[in-house]
Order: structure tokens, then sequence, then C-alpha cells
């Protein structure tokens, strides 16, 4: 006899659906598994038998042959295993074919027979309705994120045992319906608010211009000013994110396995910040097929990489193709895969190895010391960097009168503001922020008045200034006219973003 029933399983962060089939005939007893496998979906023989056994079945001595089509692609995962034993128990006619017809079947199976959950289970549910599938059968851990998704059958099982029983013992599934409302949890509040960091004024505007164009910044200045404290604190004051990219980024964190089963949709803009240990893969996505690195698992969030230059220079390298493209292409022998990575990068450092640069008082580098400490840092990256502001050492009457200032709802609601100035004017065009303006755009968006266009002139020349430098220069200035609801470009503007790129010239040429 023969049975065929549909799954799937995670190519990246795409999903492809896989025909399971099984012909189980007279013969030989064995059990046979082709279609191009690895090796943990070749195991899947041995899981599928024992838990079928466990399941007080016995599986007559027959010869059982299954095929996960299309064979041309490499399957991975143990997300096949009940599929695999639902089309044997079929193809026996253990049940009617008429059942599995037209159902998505996933789950892992444990040797005595317990369904265990997947990842990727959302994208996976997507994908098949799209594809006009209104039916899956998926372990009952999984429903909750599953349910994001409407218009589905969902039937969670538990144990391979609760499907024979429909049959067995007249048990039908029934479709699990769960409210989602029920999955979406309230945003959780930032823990540092902008009004606990005190003094440090120049460095909060710089990280309400970089939330408010989705900039890139980097914070200079000894230990103890705040900088980690500032970065962390632009998580609260970006826009909250809407559930189109709430869904997006769920997607992303269900595939590396991240989602909590109390709140599967993520409502909360990502913040990673890994240690400067991590490797090249780790940061951009590793493995045959490759993971979600942070880059990726920071999508739509801030990646925040404290003390900078203690990073190994091929890991920040990675940085920068990401940084101008949104996204990252990873190549393996086995294909190439596009994932998702448009970040706010948050960078903070000192700048020396003490950490005290350009106080002579109390620094104690030699200036070959800070050249070479600073020298991690390459130019290329520093030039993807929209914004470096500097902070200095908390005086004591600014420590004693921190609190009262600006929150970070008010700070918030500013951005908010100029971000809805933002989509008004992209509205026609496929970008969100005025960090993502082409150069063709910018001509357009930031067109400058004769006197703004002589004091750019002569910006250009004198600070010896890249075409990228000059290009960021106008989309930070395009930020600050938003947050000022200007409507063109004045040259106070201009020269407020000019001071947020003459960090770098101070600390790195002498």
């Amino acid at each position: 006899m023969f049975s065929k029933i549909l799954s799937a399983f995670i190519q990246g962060l795409e999903v492809v659906l896989i025909n399971v089939e099984a012909d189980v005939s007279d013969g030989l007893p064995m059990f046979d598994m082709v279609g191009f496998l690895s090796s943990e979906v070749r195991e899947a023989r041995e899981r599928v038998r024992t838990s079928i056994r466990n399941s007080n079945i016995k599986l007559p001595p027959k010869h059982i042959v299954l095929n996960l089509s299309p064979a041309n692609i490499r399957k991975y995962g143990t997300c096949f295993d009940l599929a695999i034993a639902l089309s044997v128990l079929s193809a026996m006619e253990y049940f009617p074919k008429n059942f599995i017809k037209d159902k998505l079947v996933l789950g892992e199976l444990s040797l005595d027979g317990k369904v265990s959950p997947i990842r990727g289970i959302l994208p996976i549910i997507v994908k098949a309705k799209n594809q006009g599938i209104t039916s899956c059968i998926l372990p009952v851990d999984n429903i909750k994120e599953a349910s994001l998704v409407s218009g589905m059958n969902l039937y969670g099982v538990s144990k391979l045992a609760d499907i024979i029983s429909a049959f067995d013992k007249n048990k039908p599934l029934v479709p699990l319906h769960i409210d989602v409302a029920d999955n979406i949890s309230d945003v959780k509040e930032i823990e540092i608010d902008f009004s606990q960091i005190a003094g440090q004024e120049t460095a909060k505007r710089a990280a309400v211009i970089a939330a408010a164009g989705f900039h890139n910044l980097l914070i200079v200045g000894p230990p103890g000013a705040g900088k980690t404290m500032l970065a962390k604190s632009i998580s609260g004051i970006l826009p909250k994110m809407s559930m189109e990219e709430s869904l997006e980024v769920t997607k992303i964190y269900s595939v590396a396995g991240l989602l909590e089963n109390d709140s599967p949709l993520i409502t909360v803009r990502p913040f990673r910040s890994p240690h400067h240990t991590i490797s090249q893969s780790a940061m951009s996505g590793g493995g045959k097929i490759p993971r979600p690195g942070e880059i990726t698992l920071a999508h739509r969030g801030v990646l925040f990489l404290d003390e900078l230059p203690e990073f190994e220079k091929n890991v920040l390298e990675v940085l920068r193709q990401p940084m101008e493209d949104g996204k990252i292409h990873i190549s393996r022998v086995l294909g190439t895969y596009d994932y998702p990575a448009d970040f706010l990068l948050a960078g903070s450092m000192n700048p020396c190895k003490c950490g005290y640069f350009p106080d002579y008082n109390k620094c104690t580098c030699t200036p070959d010391e800070v050249r070479r400490y600073l020298a991690r840092v390459s130019r290329p990256l520093l030039d993807r960097i929209d914004l470096c502001t500097e902070m200095q050492t908390v005086s004591f009457d600014e420590l004693q009168h921190s609190s009262g200032g600006i929150t970070t709802e008010e700070i918030r609601q500013k951005v908010e503001s100029a971000r809805k100035i933002q989509r008004e004017r992209y509205k026609n065009i496929n970008i969100e922020f005025n960090s993502q303006l082409s150069n063709d755009q910018l001509e357009e968006i930031c067109r400058l008045g004769k006197k703004e266009q002589e004091f750019m002139s002569m910006l250009y020349r004198k600070y010896d200034l890249t075409a990228r430098s000059y290009h960021r220069i106008l989309k930070v200035s395009r930020t600050i006219a938003d947050l000022a609801g200007e409507e063109s470009i004045k040259m106070s503007h201009i020269r407020e973003a000019v001071c947020y790129r003459t960090m770098d010239r101070k600390f790195w040429t002498r």
C-alpha cells in the first residue's frame, strides 16, 4: 500500500514543503529511507520504529520504503518524524487515508511516542496558509505560536498514541482554538529611563537623532561616563513595532529556537549585546545551513557592541556589508542564503587602552599605544557610522541633580513624530528611514539651498570628507530637520550633523 503526507522544514529562513511518501509491500523485512537525507533525518527510522512499538502497535514484517520528495533538496532536522510515522501507519491502513489528506504534519518523536516541539513553526504555518493548506497536525507545545496565524485548523498532539486512539477508541482529534490576543504580552518597559542618565546632553541628543532616523551611533568616553547606560536606553525611545514587524522578528527567533512558550509573539524591539569574544560565524550566522547570527537576531532593533576595539577585527569587518544593505548574504557548499539584518548599530569604546585620552593628567598610554588601540576599528567601518559622540566624566553636581529630566516616553513621542514625517515622505518609495536613502534619492530629498551648498563644499574640502561621509551628513541633517519639523535642511541642521562627524578626526587623526 502507498501513502503520502505533506510536511515541511526550514532551509535558512525559507520554508520548503516536502512530501513524505511511504510504500509498504511484501518482501524482505526492512525499513529504507531515501531522498537526499542528512544524518538526523536518517536517524528518524529508529525513532519512528521504536515510538510506534511503544505506542502499542506492532509493525508486521514488511518491506517499508520511505521517500522524501523532491529528492534533489537536502533535508535537515527532526520535524519529519511524525509525518513519517503517520505515513507508514496510513500505508498499513491503521487509519483512513482521508484523515491525513491535505493536512500538514510536523513534529519530532521521542522513543516513548511523545511528540516534541520543533523550531520554526511560525514561518512554516505562514507558508502553508499561503499555499492553500488549512489544517495542520503539530506538537501541542507549538500551538500558541502557530495560533498567531489565523484561518488554520490546528490539531495539537502530545503523543503518537493520541492519533491512534482517534480511531481505535473513537476519540476524534479536535482543533484547538487559542485567542491570539492571549499570546501578545504587554510591551516590557526598558529598565533604563533617559531621565536616569546624569548630564551628557550632547550624547543624549545624538541618541535621539539615531533613533529618529535609524542611524548608527558610536559613543566614545572614559570609563564610568555612562556609555553602556545610554546605549541600552536607545531601545526604549525607538517606536513600538507594528504587527508586521513583530511577525517578521518572531519568525527569525522561531527559526533560531529562542521564542518563549508563554509569549510567542515578540512585541519589544530586539536588543542584542554580544560579548567581545564572539566569533565571526556567531555574528554573521554559521553552520552548514547557517542559523541566524547576532546581526540577524538584532533585525528591527539594536545591536550593541560594548568596548568596540576589543572585538576581533574580522568580526567587526563582517558588519560592513549588512550595515549598507540591511541584509547579509551567506554562501555555503549546499546553497546561498539571504538573512535580514536591518539593525541600528550602537557601539561604545574608550579613547585609549586606559580610557582617559586626551586627559594627560590621567592617561598612561603612549601615542603609539593610542594609535594601535584605535586602529583596531577600521576606517571603512567608522565611515559607515553616521553619528559619533563624546561623553565626559559626570560632575558631582550633575550626579546630584540627575532625576527630573526628560523621560524615555517623552523622547519616544518626539521620535515617533519624526518617523511619521518620514513614513509620509517615503510612502511611495520602498524605504522607511532617512538612513536608507540611496545616493540618487538624496539629491531630491536632501536638496540644499545655495548657502547650504557652499557650506558643504567648504566642509568637503577642509576636512577631506569621503563621498560616503558627505552623504551621511546629509542624511543626518535631514533627520535633524524632521525632529525640528522643518521641510528643508537649514544651516543649523548641517552644523549639528557635522559635529557628529568631527569626533573621528579628534581621536583618529593626529
